[in-house]
Order: C-alpha cells, then structure tokens, then sequence
C-alpha cells in the first residue's frame, strides 16, 4: 500500500524548533520530488519547500528561507523538514507530498503531487 505519514508537528513557543518526517511506503521516495505544503485555517494551501528528484536540490519559500530546511534521509526512506526560528504566522497543519518528475521542483504545480500525506498540525504559540 502506497502510503505519504507525517508526524513530529506539535505546540512550539515562538523562537523554537521543531523537525517534522515524511515516511514512505509501499514505494521508493528516492524516485520521487518531494515538496512539504501547509495550510492554515482560512487560508490556501502554499509550497513551503522540495526537493528535487532529478538533482537533489532543495527550493524554500521566502518566507521560510534561512529557517527551515529540507533533507532526505534514503536508508529510512524519508524526508525530513527541519523548522527552527519558528513565528506564529508558520501555525498551519503541514503536508508531504510526492510526485514522480524530472524537471527541478520549482517548476512542479501543486496539482502535479499524486501523493499526499494526512498532514500534521503545527502550532506556534506563546
């Protein structure tokens, strides 16, 4: 069974940090670009950052630049989004996805990602 699970979200104070993972199964996500989304109440989901299959290149959001970053870890089969410096604005509940393309993961829409994690809450609060 193909299958994207999130986890490691949780409550964090402003300032703080945080490591979400992106387990696969049922396939090899080596093979695949990965991209974590978030989406907060109200709002449209939004890339936050990938990385590519076809170079292994990472990509961020402005706004997560400089604080998070992104890394694979192909033994564990898993992606990994290390969040540090950590704002109120970055409370969403965050997604793994995955889709299987050669071209670098900036030029990926969103819609392209055919595999979908349940997502993970993450709240940043004093």
């Amino acid at each position: 069974q193909v299958q994207l699970v999130e986890s490691g979200g949780g409550l964090v104070q402003p300032g703080g940090s945080l490591r979400l993972s992106c387990a696969a199964s049922g396939f090899i996500l080596d093979y695949y670009t990965i991209g974590w989304f978030r989406q907060a109440p109200g709002k449209e989901r939004e890339g936050v950052s990938c990385i590519s299959r076809q170079d292994g290149r990472p990509a961020y959001a402005d706004s997560v630049k400089g604080r998070f970053t992104i890394s694979r870890d192909n033994a564990k089969n898993t992606v990994y989004l290390q969040m540090n410096s950590l704002k109120p604005e970055d409370t969403a509940v965050y997604y793994c996805a995955a889709v299987r393309s050669g071209y670098s993961c900036l030029a990926i829409p969103t819609s392209a990602y055919f595999y979908w994690g349940q997502g993970t809450q993450v709240t940043v609060s004093s």
